[in-house]
């Protein structure tokens, strides 16, 4: 696919989607950087990459909501390796609360990581990234269609495709691509774990629950070479659950 010896950072990197998609970089043999909120955990899934068959990786500490811990981790990055080819907005927070139960905590909280978190690692790839270099924003199918008691989750991931369009205009100029990917049910923790889902307000087909490794895969892709012409797209992966009447 085209990745070997790129150098990746993965926000929330350390479990579900973001491991497996540190996973399919490795075995590209990329240099994989793993940001999670957790150092204990980054720094496992960054030997887990290293044994996927990364030639280097290295896990940090990183709360995307805070623009220094944004900054410092690219730096570190470019300190370690030198360089930075690809980012993957993968971390992601969902809160379930009826509307006028939602606070103005819960908004702060809640885009601070889905939405600012991806902005700040946009503007520092935009300072860093030599052309040829790619960004992938993990959205969401609530971007285009949602169920209740998610509101500030399903707003903030329709606002990462607005950022995602709005960043590949002006990464074009700069060699920059710039595209977003929309899972549906995958077979992680916050799928199962969703109070919509265990009521039952959520009907779930198996036939369209999806694994981590399928997003992987596509997120892969476009920030290979092989997607050189791919800007500013929305993909979704949801095994047509959105297709269906």
């Amino acid at each position: 696919m085209k990745t070997n010896a790129k150098v990746v950072i993965i926000t929330g990197g350390a479990g579900g989607i973001g491991l497996a998609t540190a996973r399919r970089f490795a075995r590209d043999g990329a240099v994989v950087v793993i940001a999670d909120l957790h150092a204990a955990a980054a720094e496992s899934a960054a030997a887990d990459a290293q044994r996927a068959g990364a030639p280097e990786a290295l896990g940090l500490a990183c709360d995307v909501s805070k623009q220094s811990d944004v900054e410092a981790t690219v730096a570190r990055t470019l300190e370690r390796f030198g360089r930075l080819d690809v980012v993957v907005n993968n971390a992601g927070l969902m809160i379930f609360r009826p509307l006028p139960e939602v606070t103005a905590e819960d908004w702060t909280r809640l885009l601070g990581v889905d939405l600012l978190g991806a902005f700040f690692f946009i503007q520092q790839a935009f300072r860093h990234m030599q052309p040829g270099g790619s960004i992938v924003n993990v959205s969401s199918i609530h971007a285009v269609e949602t169920t209740p008691l998610v509101a500030p989750y399903a707003t903030a991931k329709a606002a990462l495709l607005s950022l995602t369009r709005s960043a590949a205009i002006e990464g074009t100029p700069r060699g920059l691509r710039v595209n977003a990917v929309l899972p549906g049910a995958i077979d992680t923790p916050m799928l199962w774990n969703n109070p919509n889902v265990k009521s039952g307000a959520e009907r779930i087909d198996p036939a369209t629950v999806g694994k981590p490794e399928d997003v992987a895969e596509v997120i892969v892709f476009l920030a290979s070479d092989a997607a050189r012409f791919v800007q500013g797209a929305a993909i979704r992966i949801d095994g047509g659950r959105l297709s269906r009447l």
